[in-house]
């Protein structure tokens, strides 16, 4: 669980993901772009199941970002499922990073990487009595920024380039938090490289 007490005044943030490359050699893809990525600026942790990175904002986008797209890159069919997490109380495991600084160590690595990705994303606002009205800001933001695609239960979809969809998912992140309802999560999941995308770059 991620905590909102920390060193500064920037909280920690958490995401735990799971990448699943659909190829016999998913062993390979997985740590492949888990060790391309740099993740000097992350704490982070896998086991068996999945993946958790802690750190500043900024520095876990940057992250998974760009574990994304190291996957993404080999043309295989990859879906990506994970949840941000900040502002709950729990251990303090990471906090550390929280000093770095806000040079994003993976974008000029993979700022030229075009890749279409579609992807779903739900917002939980917690402990805020008008978390709807927070959800359909957000809904509104990803139309303005071009990158929604459709309505759904339980969810809101998603697409376009990778980059744009991150920098979305990014300031949703932070948009849909305040000082007074601090513990937000978010889950996103992606689908890339599939065969089923239609009109995908």
């Amino acid at each position: 669980m991620e905590t909102a007490f920390s060193c500064g005044t920037s909280p920690i943030i958490g995401l735990r993901f799971s990448l699943h490359p659909m190829a016999d050699n998913f062993v390979e893809i997985i740590k492949g772009a888990l060790s391309k990525a740099d993740t000097s600026n992350v704490w982070m942790h896998t086991d068996d199941v999945s993946t958790v990175i802690r750190g500043k904002e900024i520095h876990v986008f940057d992250t998974a970002k760009a574990i994304v797209l190291h996957a993404a890159k080999t043309g295989t069919h990859v879906a990506f499922n994970g949840t941000f997490s900040v502002g709950c109380p729990g251990d303090t495991a990471g906090d550390v990073y929280l000093e770095k600084d806000d040079v994003r160590l993976n974008e000029p690595l993979v700022k030229d990487l075009r890749q279409y990705v579609s992807s779903q994303f739900a917002l939980y606002p917690m402990n805020n009595p008008d978390y709807m009205s927070v959800i359909y800001k957000e809904v509104e933001r990803a139309k303005e920024q071009g990158v929604f695609n459709t309505s759904m239960h339980y969810a809101s979809g998603l697409h376009g380039d990778i980059h744009e969809v991150f920098t979305f998912l990014e300031e949703s992140f932070s948009e849909a938090r305040s000082a007074e309802h601090r513990h937000l999560v978010m889950t996103v999941n992606m689908s890339i490289n599939s065969p089923s995308h239609k009109g995908g770059a």
